[in-house]
């Protein structure tokens, strides 16, 4: 087993054995029947800044209403404000899941494009969006960087670095891509359980040992 399965695996044993976690928002919309690319590039979109729970909730009323790009890019803003009032910065969000729905109805059939590229030319669509496109819709390699995988990695001692996006690179350049898919998601749940950003629960991790964080936490 080679060094990423095993962090990966320890990740999975150490919150299965404290209390196993939800799914993030991003998976349950994957696994949902109605989980379509479309929906998850808005769930992305309407992720920032609020709760998973949260964010499934509304995407789900969402495209209850709204089924296709065409219905959505030609939504009344009052109407899908009231829907996504709760993920706040609303009024922002409203215009831009608007405008996003409207360019893939015209430019590309009401279908999500899949490739980084295309995704990238989105308006406000950056690279953890459009990695979490890829994974998510798509099942593409990709490592969706957030603040927990940024966090976790350099906690760790996999990078050292200062921005989720060089974070990216260098996981890119040192994970075998057989992984790339799963990071996020175990990153991301780690993050938000184990892993957190103050008071991290070190004392059940079971990938401590070879956790750069943890070493400095128990020499200082």
């Amino acid at each position: 087993m080679d060094k990423i399965a095993k962090i990966l695996d320890g990740m999975l044993k150490t919150m299965n054995s404290v209390k196993p976690p939800r799914m993030t928002a991003l998976r349950e919309l994957h696994e949902a029947e109605n989980g379509s690319p479309l929906s998850i590039l808005i769930g992305t979109i309407l992720s920032a800044r609020t709760r998973d729970e949260n964010t499934s909730a509304v995407v789900k009323k969402l495209f209850s209403k709204y089924k296709t790009a065409h219905e959505l890019g030609n939504a009344k803003i009052s109407d899908v404000e009231k829907i996504i009032k709760s993920t706040g910065f609303y009024r922002v969000k409203t215009r831009r899941i608007i405008e996003v729905a409207s360019i893939i109805d015209s430019k590309y059939s009401g279908k999500v494009p899949q490739t980084i590229e295309e995704l990238l030319e989105l308006p406000g669509v950056g690279r953890k969006t459009a990695n979490c496109v890829l994974v998510y819709a798509f099942d593409k390699p990709a490592i969706p960087v957030d603040t927990h995988v940024h966090r976790i990695s350099n906690r760790l001692g996999l990078v050292q670095t200062k921005i989720p996006e060089e974070t990216e690179l260098e996981l890119v350049k040192k994970i075998p891509k057989e992984h790339w898919i799963r990071i996020n998601d175990i990153f991301v749940m780690y993050g938000q359980n184990i892993c957190k950003p103050i008071s991290p629960m070190c004392d059940v991790c079971q990938i401590k040992k070879g956790c750069n964080y943890y070493r400095t936490r128990v020499s200082s």
